[in-house]
């Protein structure tokens, strides 16, 4: 059952039958200490209340299951201790292999990973000389932007997550500041609203950046949750969205082109990110000696639909 290609088809399936009559299941820890391995891989997000982590999770759990490997899944709230506190765990446990979102920890949880001798992938954003799937998020905040400038908005509010230990966060507002630069916009402390990243969170940030006067005439939420939740506010006041204010997010969650109005949106390949870091931990566990620093870049792309219009005032 540990090598079935050395039997033959018909072999195999009477043996998994026997197996499945009796209740054997195979024991990983007596299989490790023989192999050298746990076929488990670790994988640390910031959270897992996210339709964007859960969709790139699925695809890398359909992925490592088809090649024999299983998924030990932690988040950490976007605390660095409860980061460390996770990747300890997992380590402890024997993976395989490990996963991180972002390359922004600091230096003593970068020592862990170091000591633990197996291979890292970090997905969205990670330091150079690590491998890493990435999407830019920098270009995803300046693409939005400037879409919006183009329809003539200038007085634009950003609700964003927490900024602190968040790099994909910080770029992708570096990415609107940029934008609105090009047209000597400057983007001041009172145009962004920092929030947790959720529904209710959208709604009081666009409560802060209604109070702006004159209040802005688009507000970009930089993830989907944030986007959606302002929208919902603004409609609960009574404001026309887009006649009056424009909304767009980042990530094209699925539910976002099925809100009235749809969201305008970037669209981070979630599903993507989670095919390549697992093709690429499998290829790293097959071939120990392959270069290390490898870097596979996915496109952000703009996805235009019917929550923002032209800026009327």
């Amino acid at each position: 059952m540990s090598q079935p290609g050395l039997v033959q088809p018909q072999t195999l399936e009477r043996i998994r039958q026997v197996a499945t009559r009796l209740g054997y299941v195979p024991n990983r820890r007596a299989r490790a200490l023989v192999s050298g391995r746990s076929n488990t891989i670790g994988v640390v997000v910031p959270t897992l209340n996210s339709p964007i982590f859960s969709a790139t999770l699925q695809e890398m759990q359909r992925a490592f299951s088809a090649n024999g490997y299983q998924l030990l899944i932690a988040s950490h709230e976007y605390d660095p201790a409860n980061e460390a506190s996770a990747l300890a765990q997992l380590i402890s446990h024997g993976v395989d292999g490990l996963v991180v979102v972002g390359g922004d920890r600091p230096q003593s949880t970068r020592s862990l990973i170091d000591a633990a001798g197996v291979p890292l992938i970090q997905m969205w954003d990670g330091r150079e000389g690590v491998d890493r799937v990435l999407v830019d998020s920098f270009q995803a905040g300046y693409i939005v932007t400037r879409y919006l400038m183009d329809l003539g908005h200038s007085r634009i509010g950003v609700i964003c997550g927490q900024l602190r230990n968040n790099d994909r966060q910080v770029a992708r507002v570096n990415g609107i500041r940029a934008a609105l630069q090009e047209n000597d916009i400057m983007l001041v402390q009172t145009q962004i609203s920092q929030q947790p990243l959720t529904l209710s969170a959208g709604r009081s940030g666009c409560m802060t950046l209604l109070e702006i006067v004159p209040r802005p005439s688009a507000i970009i939420g930089t993830a989907d949750l944030l986007a959606i939740g302002a929208m919902i506010e603004a409609q609960g006041r009574g404001i026309d969205v887009p006649d009056s204010i424009s909304f767009a997010g980042i990530d094209n969650v699925d539910f976002a082109a099925h809100l009235a109005p749809s969201l305008t949106t970037v669209d981070i390949p979630a599903a993507s990110i989670g095919a390549e870091t697992a093709a690429l931990m499998l290829q790293r566990l097959d071939n120990a000696t392959m270069p290390s620093g490898r870097t596979i870049q996915l496109p952000v792309n703009l996805v235009v639909r019917h929550s923002t219009g032209r800026c009327k005032s």
